[in-house]
């Protein structure tokens, strides 16, 4: 393994190559143009096909097109232009294709502001494009984890035969970290039975289409897809939950400041806990069990304006607990408030910085 000094998107791209990816087609969009920039040397070099599309539209498409072809294929964006690859995602899982995007999140609505974000939660968990889509979602709060869950990312992908997110952040994307780059891992083309191959004489074609056109109980199927992530899927991690009166709950950029936070309450005396979801589809239920019975509540600490986490919370904690949420929105939040408002919620005093 290879320790160097990188910025977080040129780390993430790195390891896109480590996984065996020999297919990019792209868009530039800041906060992620690193990514595309870095991929426009490396994936020649390593034999791959790199594509500036026309717009997101024209690089979701081209990654159907590769992924049904057998190779590893990415796209990378963040929030407006994964708004495009909506149509193309739902694609990919109508035709059990299996590929990996990246949104490197922004702040805002429209086309927003290029700083850092958390807004894409819910267009990552509930988006998706039109069906039944549910796709597997990573969140990585270091350049480290980006590249750790990149080289987890095709694997899981091709397991369950759908697209996977890796929902990072321009904070993250953005910043200088030391990270240990792991070997890289070679993959054939034809590896796979599924996937189109060339066809001569009186070979019959084969076709990439919806899966249900073909399958007797497409239902059942497809539940038991969703279940088996469920099940199988669920990360997590949980710090000074054991005898927390409050648990911070917490994601990418924003979960790094929340162990700081953690670390100044408890030196004050103030029983603070973090749970740092790393999946967030599916979410980790698993992490809200056994809590204890001096917790009193949950904060999210979210870089959006409308806690958009806050609703899995809930629905995680089958609402037995009240859920409050700190949306800092554009501004990354200081540990200093959160040990400030986390304080105050314990002792029931009311918070105008919290919904």
């Amino acid at each position: 393994m290879d320790k160097v000094l990188m910025k977080g998107n040129e780390a993430l791209a790195e390891a896109v190559i480590r996984s065996g990816c020999r297919f990019y087609g792209g868009y530039p969009i800041t906060p992620q143009n690193e990514i595309l920039e870095y991929l426009s040397v490396r994936m020649p070099e390593a034999g791959g096909a790199f594509v500036q599309a026309e717009s997101e539209l024209a690089a979701v498409n081209m990654v159907l097109g590769a992924a049904s072809a057998g190779a590893r294929a990415l796209t990378s964006s963040s929030g407006p232009g994964y708004s495009l690859f909506q149509e193309g995602i739902s694609y990919l899982v109508a035709g059990d294709i299996p590929a990996v995007i990246i949104d490197v999140a922004r702040f805002g609505s429209g086309i927003g502001e290029i700083s850092q974000g958390q807004c894409d939660y819910k267009l990552v968990t509930r988006g998706n494009g039109h069906g039944d889509s549910h796709l597997l979602v990573l969140a990585p709060c270091s350049v480290q984890e980006s590249v750790d869950l990149m080289m987890l990312a095709f694997p899981l992908a091709e397991k369950y035969r759908h697209p996977v997110i890796l929902l990072s952040d321009a904070a993250i994307g953005q910043m200088v970290e030391p990270v240990l780059l792991p070997e890289a891992v070679t993959v054939d083309i034809d590896r796979d039975e599924w996937t189109v191959k060339g066809c001569k004489g009186t070979d019959e074609s084969k076709k990439i289409t919806n899966v249900f056109y073909y399958m007797d109980d497409y239902n059942s199927y497809l539940r038991d897809k969703y279940r088996r992530m469920q099940e199988e899927e669920q990360r997590f991690e949980r710090i000074q939950t054991e005898d927390a009166q409050l648990i911070l709950v917490a994601y990418g950029i924003s979960a790094r400041v929340c162990k700081e936070a953690v670390r100044m309450a408890r030196s004050l005396g103030i029983r603070l806990g973090l749970i740092r979801p790393i999946s967030i589809f599916p979410y980790p239920r698993k992490a809200f069990e056994g809590l204890p019975d001096c917790c009193k509540a949950f904060l999210t600490v979210e870089m959006s304006i409308t806690g958009q986490m806050a609703d899995d919370v809930r629905l995680a904690l089958d609402c037995r607990y009240p859920v409050y949420t700190y949306g800092t929105g554009i501004k990354v939040p200081a540990s200093a408030d959160i040990v400030r408002i986390a304080s105050n919620l314990i002792e029931g005093k009311a918070e105008k910085e919290v919904f």
